[in-house]
């Protein structure tokens, strides 16, 4: 499963390999590396043969064959959505979210639901329910979240992509983790129904291990869905046909500079952001470090407390009237989760609404100032991936470890609060043997610019072939 998607559709295509044979494959490889990982809180195994033994390659299924794993806070047919929680019990929706529906007809065979943590609120994987999830390139460290899930059965050749969402940097933080691909579309550019409604911060997408597989896939999750409230522009250039474009020459600004005051950026982390400015000059670009930073003056993490937190809580309010309650039980739910409940429960609307309302005020400043740049460079992470057990909400001060967890990822969340696009790419490996990323932000609807400059990084410094140890 260490192909790349598209390789694998291809082998499906030319009849080299039957779905079946690639899906019992991926289960194998599933079953073997789990115990060690545990990166899936369902493995699909009658489901997911029978959905291959009946997909045809056509090119209305241009990945016809090709295993996915799905994650678990996203509805798919028949399977358990637990979003990490006990609250959830074992419910199985009857329909499919309309991520999971366009992945379904692109002939993508589900073969389960991968691991975060409750209610995707921190960026590390370590559930109550589900227990720690390992980041294949050293067990002992997190994966990141929430798609912590996704990004290890990828990493570790479990499957060769895997669905994530990102209302924070849960695509990309495990992509920096894990030493993948992970792209942040465009607020809006994939629809979250049929459950909700736009979301201010959160956008699906996929990890994986090239910038072409996530071109491809994006192309096929992006776009317009009926009832959708608001939707972006579609792209100058497919995403796809920007894979095989060399930019021209762009302007790209950098700062270091974190979205939290009191983030300390680790020195593997600002080397990689230095290493990779040499690298894209040495392209043709320019780079220039950014005279101020327009989020360096700002604390945003309480605004962006009371916007994320209500979410959050919808989540708790939505397991406990399946069970016929209104309200979840604290027993159901970690300290952080039922603390985040019960501060979003206290909050009144013209709070919330105002904490948005500063919120996309300060957006509108920070697009604004970096309007004059075509990218943006920055670390992923500002630090390295944490020790298991370092951050997982449970404990005597849960909120204690929200605000860790914020220095250790303070250059993700504020371009949820923006809207942009950011792609995090795995282009070096520290002394340590851990994967680091750096983050490239574009302008406004513009992933084919990114796309395009990732596509550029990775033919000059190839990443796909790295594979951790003991996997």
């Amino acid at each position: 499963m260490r192909k790349p998607a598209l390789e694998l559709a291809e082998l499906v295509r030319t009849e080299q390999l039957t779905p079946t044979e690639l899906t019992e494959t991926c289960l194998r490889e599933i079953d073997r590396l789990e115990p060690q990982i545990n990166a899936f809180t369902y493995v699909a195994h009658e489901e997911a043969l029978a959905q291959a033994a009946a997909v045809t390659p056509g090119p209305e299924r241009p990945f016809a064959g090709v295993p996915i794993a799905i994650k678990d806070n996203r509805a798919v047919a028949g399977m358990p959505i637990t979003m990490g929680s006990d609250a959830w019990g074992d419910y199985r929706p009857d329909y499919d979210a309309h991520v999971v529906r366009r992945l379904r007809n692109a002939g993508f065979v589900i073969v389960g639901k991968t691991a975060l943590p409750e209610n995707g609120i921190l960026p590390t994987c370590e559930s109550r329910r589900n227990g720690p999830t390992a980041n294949p390139w050293d067990p002992t460290r997190t994966p990141g979240g929430s798609s912590g899930g996704s990004g290890a059965a990828v990493a570790a050749g479990m499957v060769p992509v895997a669905h994530g969402n990102d209302g924070g940097g849960s695509t990309r933080i495990p992509a920096a983790c894990c030493g993948l691909v992970g792209l942040k579309t465009q607020r809006n550019r994939v629809s979250s129904g049929p459950d909700s409604g736009q979301s201010y911060l959160t956008v699906d997408g996929v990890l994986t291990r090239t910038v072409a597989d996530t071109a491809a896939i994006t192309e096929i999750i992006a776009g317009y869905e009926p009832g959708d409230a608001n939707w972006p522009p579609p792209p100058p250039v497919p995403y796809t046909e920007a894979v095989g474009q060399q930019p021209n020459a762009l302007k790209i600004g950098l700062t270091l500079t974190p979205a939290l005051a009191s983030a300390e950026l680790d020195p593997e982390c600002a080397r990689a952001v230095h290493e990779a400015a040499r690298l894209l000059e040495q392209l043709g670009h320019s780079v220039e470090p950014l005279e101020t930073t327009p989020w360096g003056d700002k604390d945003l993490l309480p605004d962006f407390t009371k916007a994320f937190g209500p979410a959050t809580a919808m989540a708790s309010i939505a397991a406990a009237r399946l069970h016929g309650r209104e309200e979840p039980r604290q027993d159901e739910l970690e300290p952080l989760t039922w603390g985040m409940y019960e501060r979003a429960r206290n909050l009144n609307a013209i709070d919330q609404l105002t904490a948005q309302s500063r919120l996309e005020r300060v957006a509108r400043e920070i697009v604004t100032a970096l309007m004059p740049y075509d990218v943006v460079l920055t670390p992923a992470l500002a630090q390295r991936p944490l020790p298991t057990g370092a951050v997982h909400g449970r404990g005597p001060d849960p909120f204690g470890n929200y605000r860790r967890s914020g220095a250790f990822t303070p250059y993700t969340a504020i371009v949820n609060v923006t809207g942009l696009p950011a792609i995090a790419l795995p282009l070096f490996h520290g002394d340590d043997g851990l994967p680091t990323a750096v983050q490239l932000i574009g302008r406004p609807a513009r992933e084919d610019v990114l796309i395009s400059l990732a596509a550029q990084l990775e033919a000059a410094l190839p990443w796909a072939a790295r594979r951790p140890p003991k996997t």
